[in-house]
């Protein structure tokens, strides 16, 4: 029996289709690791073990009778629980879901099927797949593989745990304000959400009726970028890319001005916009316009209708502390969110002030503010001449399990992405040393000190950087992502493998 340890997802669809593996073996293999790395790190919550060695057995005949079914045959996966996958559990953490049954597949895992991809379980998510913990009441909490005081971030954490592992070949998850790339980041991998609208959601539980603005998009996470881009054909029907782009201009940028990043993050984007250079891309500094902006209307968005579906849906189910509050803070009416920027601003906390500002405004007038800002963005782009953006991906390392509110003001560097509905992906980049854990003061800043919390202690977690292109090119942001692999593979600190799942 070959050696399938963190081996990859297109290194086995080659191997099985030649004849050197077998689906049945690989599938086990992942099954074995989920089954040796479930009790310190929980990621697989709903395990489909019987099944995926049966649709193993049906691949391996099928290869016999040379009838593979496309470039993902016999390749073990996993799906954020999110999704549906038939028979299976749809919960998004709820306990009063728990008797939940899919009838039916998502459109992703439909996809995925047809091109011979066998499901092996489902991965844990944050409850009603809010907040940046990675735990519910009816699943519990899924840790970081590089540390199991860490959380592997966001919603679509356990994805990226199993896949850190070698527990699946290829992980998929869904993206409403980061929820791919931000644990990429946290575990040393590679993501991608594209372009808003490119790829169905059909089959993907939501809580947010009429909110197009969070653009949500289903998007992979991989071990490499070789992986990366037939998943990726597989989601879209496009090859990506089918040539190397010429002649481009890349815009980068360390700090957006909400809040400053952590050395070892300011580290790797500079590190990634000199690789560029080297490379023959010509690289500029830029600031985007209107971030800020951007992230207050991208979150008064959540709070448009005040999270009555949400609510709703919690209605008998136990929720966690974090979603208790944000759900209690939703329900203020209208006209006390001006009260409540008020009393933030005499607290000196005036960006806090100013987002809930816009909470103050209906659907239509926050969709027409969208639709402004969107214009003015791709209009800086226009002017600089730029086709792709560099950026960090969060403002810190990966999270730890329980942290202040104030960490949130990070996600500006994602959401405003799906705010804009442009492609961007993440790729692996670097691990945090001892020199360039925190450069922050001590003070009263609530986010500073939020952010000095979470850098503590944070030697050797990954580092991902940020690759954003316009909206529809794709292939564009996967060629940049690409030749920064190429480069940060081969530096010391690569984050290759977790150290250990013990730990």
């Amino acid at each position: 029996m070959l050696d399938f340890d963190m081996l990859e997802a297109h290194q086995i669809a080659r191997d099985i289709a030649s004849g050197k593996a077998s689906a049945r073996e690989t599938v086990q293999a992942c099954i074995n690791r989920i089954q040796d790395t479930h009790a310190p790190i929980n990621a697989v919550i709903v395990p489909r073990f019987e099944e995926a060695l049966k649709e193993a057995d049906l691949a391996d005949a099928a290869r016999t009778r040379g009838d593979a079914r496309g470039l993902l045959h016999g390749v073990p996966i996993t799906i954020k629980e999110s999704f549906d996958v038939t028979g299976t559990p749809t919960t998004a953490g709820l306990t009063n879901r728990t008797n939940h049954r899919a009838a039916t597949d998502a459109a992703i895992v439909s996809r995925l099927r047809n091109a011979g991809a066998i499901v092996v379980g489902k991965t844990n998510v944050s409850q009603l797949l809010l907040h940046d913990s990675c735990s519910n009441p009816l699943y519990g909490c899924t840790k970081n593989p590089w540390h199991s005081e860490r959380s592997p971030g966001a919603s679509s954490g356990g994805e990226a745990a199993i896949l850190a592992l070698g527990g699946s070949a290829l992980g998929f998850g869904s993206d409403i304000g980061g929820s791919v790339r931000l644990p990429a980041h946290a575990c040393g991998l590679n993501a991608f959400k594209p372009t808003s609208g490119k790829v169905s959601l059909d089959g993907h539980i939501s809580f947010f009726p009429r909110q197009e603005a969070l653009m949500c998009q289903p998007g992979p996470i991989t071990r490499s970028m070789a992986d990366l881009k037939p998943a990726m054909h597989v989601l879209t029907g496009e090859a990506f890319p089918p040539e190397e782009p010429l002649n481009l201009r890349v815009g980068f940028y360390i700090d957006n001005g909400v809040v400053r990043p952590s050395p070892s993050i300011r580290r790797a984007v500079s590190s990634a916009a000199h690789a560029l250079e080297d490379h023959g891309i010509a690289v500029e500094e830029w600031k985007p316009p209107n971030v800020n902006l951007m992230w207050s209307v991208y979150m008064a968005f959540f709070l448009a209708d005040g999270l009555a579906s949400a609510r709703e849906s919690c209605r008998g189910s136990r929720l966690s502390p974090n979603l208790r509050q944000t759900l209690q803070f939703a329900r203020l009416p209208k006209n006390a969110f001006p009260i409540v920027s008020g009393l933030l601003r005499l607290a000196g906390l005036s960006a806090w002030a100013e987002k809930l500002k816009y909470c103050a405004e209906d659907y239509d007038r926050l969709a027409g503010r969208r639709l402004s800002l969107c214009k003015e963005f791709m209009r800086a782009m226009d002017q600089a001449q730029i086709n792709a953006i560099l950026c960090p991906v969060f403002h810190v390392p990966a999270l730890r399990h329980h942290v202040s509110p104030f960490i949130d003001e990070g996600l500006s560097y994602t959401s405003i992405y799906n705010f804009l509905g442009m492609p961007a992906g993440v790729v692996a980049a670097t691990r945090v040393t001892q020199g360039d854990e925190s450069d922050r003061s001590r003070g009263f800043d609530l986010v500073e000190r939020a952010a000095r919390q979470v850098e503590q202690a944070s030697a050797s977690l990954p580092v991902g950087v940020q690759v954003v292109a316009r909206p529809w090119r794709e292939d564009i942001a996967i060629h940049v992502m690409s030749v920064l692999e190429g480069h940060f593979r081969t530096q010391s600190g690569y984050p290759d493998l977790p150290p250990t799942v013990y730990r």
